[in-house]
């Protein structure tokens, strides 16, 4: 388990510095590959997120980090950075769990899919506060640890956006 919790301030810094590295992406991307990109942002919490999170909430418990990561974003498309990368809104996390239960995953007493890369592999937040990656497209399949903890996944993240050609 990580020793501190995710903190909102912190948050709201990665997303002001993968905002300003998302604009410079953007701002190079036709020339360098030859087709304008995709809508790539991370959007900040609304009201109606904030609902969307805590009736996820009411659904089942999520952990902490999540929760002060609905706090300050409801989700974050990036199609253009690698294969492309998707936190989830909540309202959609809710709709997985409601289809898909949790993601299988031993030692874990509950993981949310959070979050997505354009292959289908699929990142799954346990109660521990780890974060797991599928090695396939699939719900039922392997989980392996890919972050010690959302701050780590979203400074992984951060750096993919910030060198992405």
């Amino acid at each position: 388990m990580p020793d501190e919790r995710l903190d909102a301030e912190w948050v709201r810094s990665w997303q002001e510095q993968a905002d300003a590295a998302l604009a410079k992406l953007v701002q190079s991307f036709l020339p360098t590959h030859g087709f304008p990109p995709g809508h790539n942002t991370v959007m900040p919490a609304t009201d109606k997120s904030h609902q969307a999170a805590s009736a996820l909430g009411d659904l089942t418990p999520i952990p902490s980090d999540l929760t002060t990561l609905y706090r300050v974003i409801s989700e974050a498309s990036l199609p253009d950075v690698d294969s492309g990368y998707f936190i989830h809104a909540p309202e959609t996390v809710a709709g997985h769990f409601r289809e898909y239960g949790p993601a299988a995953i031993d030692g874990e007493r509950i993981a949310l899919v959070f979050a997505s890369d354009g292959g289908g592999h699929l990142f799954a937040i346990g109660a521990s506060g780890q974060i797991w990656k599928s090695t396939t497209a699939s719900w039922s399949d392997d989980f392996d640890i890919a972050a010690a903890g959302l701050q780590e996944f979203l400074e992984q993240l951060g750096n993919r956006i910030a060198n992405q050609p």
